[in-house]
């Protein structure tokens, strides 16, 4: 049962790490786009990011802490682990701290089911020039892909221990 529990853990790392990767790797690309297109993209983010984002970070975490309960402190492992969850707990905090402010600036035109506003409506910022508000949330995202792909190798190493 160990052994399942920590490959999933690395599949969440990786569903982490993919979906950071890929908004960092859509940056470059994304500047050359004028505010309407790009205003325009950011609503397709929503559900899809939203929802993986929610398994793979909230699962993710879950699941770790239950694999350093089980782990034997003071192990390698044990270590490889810890490092895994303190580099998710930092990416899911960079969300919550800088780039999810910024999303209700980039929905703020989008129709929204309820719980969809509700989750948005949290923590927003009224705004600014949209330039900066694509700074902030672009930059957030390659930040994450950093903490998100270290915390997959940190799982990785756990996984060879």
């Amino acid at each position: 049962m160990f052994s399942v529990l920590s490959v999933l853990a690395l599949l969440l790392m990786a569903v982490n790490m993919g979906l950071a990767l890929g908004h960092a790797l859509e940056f470059p690309g994304k500047l050359r786009l004028g505010e309407p297109t790009y205003r325009a993209v950011q609503a397709i983010y929503y559900p899809g990011f939203t929802i993986g984002g929610l398994v793979g970070e909230v699962g993710g975490m879950l699941l770790l802490i239950v694999l350093l309960v089980m782990t034997p402190a003071g192990t390698a492992r044990f270590s490889w682990e810890g490092a895994a969850l303190a580099l998710l707990v930092a990416g899911h905090a960079v969300y919550w701290v800088v780039t999810h402010p910024v999303n209700a600036f980039w929905l703020k035109d989008t129709r929204l089911a309820t719980p969809g506003r509700l989750f948005f409506g949290l923590l927003s910022v009224p705004g600014g020039d949209w330039r900066r508000m694509r700074s902030i949330w672009e930059w957030s995202h390659v930040v994450r892909a950093v903490f998100f792909a270290l915390g997959f190798l940190s799982m990785a190493l756990a996984l060879m221990r």
